[in-house]
C-alpha cells in the first residue's frame, strides 16, 4: 500500500506515519522568461494570460512569476520568440517506507500559493516507481472543493467524503459532493464524530443515494490517540475492526465503479 500525502499546504501524514525518509527532490513549475531585445511590443502574451502574470506597459515587458500557473500559453502565442521557459521553485517532493507502508509527501514552500502543480509533480513521481504504480494508493487529499482538492481526487477510482453530523459539516458535504459529481467516480461518505449534531448529514446521503461507509465515535480515546501522534485505527481493537472494514467498502464500492454499466436504451 503507498500513502500520499497531498494536502501540500499543511501535511501531516508523517506525523503519524513516522516514515523512513529515502529520497527528496525540488520540485517548480514552468515560468515564462523574457528577452525584451526581441519583444516588438504585440501584447498577444497579455491578452492571453488570464491571471495577469505578465503585462506590457508602455514600451516595457513585465512578467510576475508568482501569478503565473504554468499553462505556457504566452510561450506559444509570442510571434518574436521573446518569452522562454523558466522554472520557479515551488516546493520539495519527499518519500520513504513506513513499515509495509510506501510513502509519498509534497511540501509546498512558505508564502507559496500554487499548490495543484506540485500536487501534479508528487502524482508524476508516483508514476515513476513500478512498485507504486502497481500498489493500492490512499490519497489525503486537501479539504474543501476547491482547484487544490480537485487536483488530488481527479485521478481516483473511489472517492471518500469526510463529514460531520453538524450543520456546517453538512454544508461542506453538499458543496464537496457538487463539486466532485462532474468527474463520475463513486462517491461514500464516512461521518467523523458520529453521535454529536443532527441527523441532516444522513437524510442527505440517503436522498442523494450516497453510500455511508462508516461512522467513527464521538469519542474522546480517539482524540487523546491523535494528539499524541497515534494512527487511530491501531488504537483499539475496535477502532482497528471499523477501519478494516470501512476498507473493504471502499474496495467493494471501487469495484463496483469500474463494471461496465448497461447502455441508457439496454
Amino acid at each position: 500500500m503507498t500513502a500520499v500525502d497531498l494536502d501540500v499546504e499543511e501535511p501531516n501524514l508523517h506525523l503519524f506515519l513516522k516514515p523512513t525518509i529515502l529520497g527528496r527532490e525540488k520540485a517548480g513549475m514552468e515560468i515564462p522568461m523574457a528577452d525584451e531585445t526581441k519583444c516588438n511590443l504585440c501584447r498577444a502574451c497579455a491578452e492571453i494570460c488570464q491571471f495577469k502574470a505578465i503585462s506590457v506597459l508602455g514600451e516595457v515587458l513585465l512578467t510576475f512569476p508568482e501569478m503565473c500557473h504554468g499553462c505556457g500559453g504566452c510561450l506559444a502565442v509570442c510571434p518574436q520568440g521573446a518569452l522562454s521557459a523558466g522554472v520557479r521553485d515551488l516546493a520539495e517532493v519527499s518519500w520513504g517506507q513506513a513499515g509495509r507502508i510506501r510513502f509519498l509527501m509534497g511540501h509546498l514552500r512558505i508564502g507559496e500559493a500554487m499548490s495543484p502543480p506540485l500536487m501534479r509533480a508528487v502524482k508524476a513521481r508516483l508514476g515513476k516507481s513500478q512498485p507504486w504504480r502497481d500498489d493500492d494508493v490512499i490519497i489525503d487529499a486537501p479539504p474543501g472543493a476547491s482547484c487544490p482538492a480537485i487536483n488530488a481526487v481527479m485521478d481516483s477510482e473511489v472517492i471518500v467524503l469526510v463529514t460531520e453530523p453538524t450543520p456546517f459539516g453538512h454544508y461542506d458535504l453538499k458543496l464537496a459532493v457538487e463539486a466532485f459529481t462532474p468527474l463520475g467516480k463513486p462517491m461514500g461518505v464516512v461521518v467523523n464524530r458520529a453521535g454529536l449534531g443532527d441527523r441532516s448529514v444522513y437524510e442527505y446521503c440517503r436522498d442523494r443515494g450516497l453510500p455511508l461507509l462508516s461512522e467513527i465515535p464521538f469519542d474522546r480515546r480517539i482524540a487523546e490517540a491523535y494528539s499524541r501522534g497515534q494512527v487511530v485505527a491501531f488504537s483499539s481493537p475496535e477502532l482497528s475492526n471499523l477501519f478494516n472494514e470501512l476498507a473493504r467498502k471502499i474496495r467493494r464500492l471501487s469495484a463496483a465503479g469500474s463494471e461496465p454499466r448497461e447502455a441508457a436504451h439496454a
